[in-house]
């Protein structure tokens, strides 16, 4: 029940299907069926609310017999393959409660042939076969946070079946909700094409994060180069940032070159680049840093992307953990993310005496801030945007020094 389980298991519950979301995370559980929610997203609130004072959705802890079953457990990335266990143990949880006929799904981003190759013989440990005893089917989930419950309603998706007729039963499920179409395939090419929909988009980054270097190291602006090329009607550059986090683009193309080691170079390439990132604009920090003594340093935003609370794998940690590794004196300030762990503080004891504030993330909430009232609660007044995201002119108006990603020699000019 985490940021798929959760809405998918709520808008099915909205559609008149009775549900119920298993956790392994008791506390989870117990906050659900309180009336609660543990993950922020838009609407989600509302929508799991209704869901579960409908009676239609409760949670617990195991697994019990249904009709239909979807996993949608995390993937993490082990260095640079995919660790199954989620989905092992996930799949290993249904076994005894599989009977003739069920519909297996798994969401789960995977390496190409795990629903076959890895799920399939869990789930034979019933004494049913996939395609024959049960249907199996892949269908990866590919939505944005922040947007999440309209794209699982309106997005396309990719069904992948063990058998053509058990890709046409999980279509009769998804076609319950989902308005976008429908396109049916075996399990192996869905499994690839989640994984191509989010290289592709690492790779383009990875491009645009060489560009803004390109651009360091030419005097020029990477963010005035990208506006430009991208009025040619068939160029459309990505923005470069601190590095590319999330659970999705920032893992999947390790998948993929797991699968395909000696072939996938770009790929592995691209990864390199966006992995980097953070080491870049720590060299900005140190940079603007180097006259100061005993400097402080305050992060604006820890969360992966603007308006989210979502930390997997973000370029803000790594900042984070780079700075303190280095001994200098850091505050950290978000607010969407709550977790204690990640240390955080209020945007009044974060700024107070701080000698640069970095943006990391492009919360809206940054947006509105004052870059007079800021200054004055500085020591030292200096701006690095890794985002491109502020008024740069708002903030040079009020004596602060800006640097931005990708421009180092361009704004000292």
């Amino acid at each position: 029940l985490g940021y798929i389980g959760l809405p998918t298991a709520a808008v099915l519950a909205t559609h008149g299907f009775q549900v119920v979301g298993v956790d392994t995370d008791a506390s989870v559980v117990k906050v659900l069926n309180s009336g609660g929610v543990h993950i922020e997203e838009p609407g989600l609130r509302t929508l799991v609310q209704g869901a579960f004072n409908s009676g239609l959705l409760r949670a617990e802890e195991k697994p019990i017999q249904a009709d239909v079953f979807i996993i949608a457990v995390p993937t993490p990335l082990m260095e640079t393959h995919a660790d199954l266990s989620f989905v092992e143990n996930a799949a290993a949880s249904i076994v005894g409660c599989l009977r003739q006929g069920n519909l297996v799904i798994l969401e789960s981003t995977v390496p190409p042939g795990t629903t076959a190759h890895v799920v399939a013989p869990i789930l034979e440990r019933s004494g049913l076969k996939a395609g024959r005893g049960f249907h199996l089917a892949h269908c990866p989930e590919r939505v944005l946070p922040g947007s999440i419950i309209k794209e699982l309603l309106e997005n396309d998706r990719v069904i992948g079946g063990i058998t053509d007729a058990c890709a046409r039963r999980a279509q009769e499920l998804y076609s319950a909700f989902v308005s976008g179409k429908l396109f049916l395939t075996d399990t192996s090419t869905a499994e690839l094409v989640k994984l191509v929909e989010n290289t592709f988009r690492d790779v383009n980054i990875a491009l645009a994060n060489e560009l803004a270097r390109v651009c360091d190291r030419l005097g020029l602006d990477v963010w005035e180069v990208i506006d430009l090329a991208n009025h040619h009607p068939r160029v459309n550059l990505l923005r470069p940032g601190p590095g590319v986090g999330g659970h999705c683009i920032s893992v999947d193309p390790w998948f993929l070159v797991e699968s395909a080691p000696d072939e996938a170079r770009l790929v592995r390439l691209s990864r390199a680049i966006n992995d980097s990132q953070p080491d870049v604009v720590l060299s900005l920090i140190e940079e603007a840093l180097q006259e100061i003594e005993d400097p402080k340093v305050t992060l604006l935003g820890l969360a992966y992307k603007g308006n989210v609370d979502d930390t997997r794998e973000s370029p803000a940690l790594a900042v984070l953990h780079r700075l303190r590794m280095r001994g200098y004196r850091v505050a950290a300030v978000d607010p969407h993310v709550t977790r204690p762990q990640q240390a955080l503080c209020s945007m009044d004891e974060g700024i107070a005496g701080s000698d640069l504030a970095v943006l990391l993330t492009d919360h809206r909430e940054f947006e509105a801030l004052d870059p007079e009232d800021i200054g004055t609660r500085m020591r030292t007044r200096q701006l690095l945007d890794t985002r491109n995201f502020l008024d740069v002119h708002a903030w040079r108006q009020a004596g602060f020094r800006v640097l931005r990603l990708g421009c180092r020699k361009h704004d000292r000019q």
